[in-house]
């Protein structure tokens, strides 16, 4: 079966009672635990971008507290979790402030949990590639967040 193309699929709800939107939602959120994450942010945390970060680098806070320190491999493998379950995090919100500000937050916990990551290339590049990414970020930001953003970045190079 080929899937339809977003611009057909906004037609089509478009044209669908409010009802049937409501039953097509709850079917949807249903199937996958990413859909039901996704309508949780829209519908309960979109409104109030500020709590939803502070609910984020809770948890971040409470995963970096779990670290295995003495065991670098597992380390690296608890770090790449943090890492991916807050870029999923990050995709829902599709905002750059918050882009920039949890990326931020998290290379800021990696450095005060005094993580060897010059030990380790996989998380020396880790660490980078994520510097990196909140760079090009923040190059498409408006000059005053630039600047502000790019201050509080300057502690976290490596």
């Amino acid at each position: 079966m080929k899937p339809a193309t977003v611009q057909e699929i906004k037609q089509q709800l478009t044209k669908l009672p409010p009802a049937r939107l409501t039953e097509l939602c709850l079917r949807l959120a249903r199937f996958k635990k990413d859909n039901k994450e996704l309508l949780t942010y829209l519908l309960f945390e979109s409104d109030d971008e500020t709590a939803y970060i502070d609910n984020i680098k809770k948890e971040i806070d409470s995963e970096f507290d779990e670290l295995p320190k003495p065991n670098l491999y597992l380390t690296k493998k608890v770090l790449r979790r943090i890492l991916r379950t807050t870029a999923k995090q990050i995709r829902y919100s599709s905002s750059a402030q918050t882009e920039v500000e949890l990326l931020t937050y998290f290379l800021r916990k990696i450095r005060e949990k005094r993580i060897r990551i010059e030990d380790s290339p996989v998380l020396m590049n880790l660490y980078k590639q994520q510097l990196k990414k909140i760079n090009t970020v923040i190059a498409s930001m408006h000059e005053d967040l630039q600047y502000d953003y790019l201050r509080e970045l300057k502690g976290l190079g490596v």
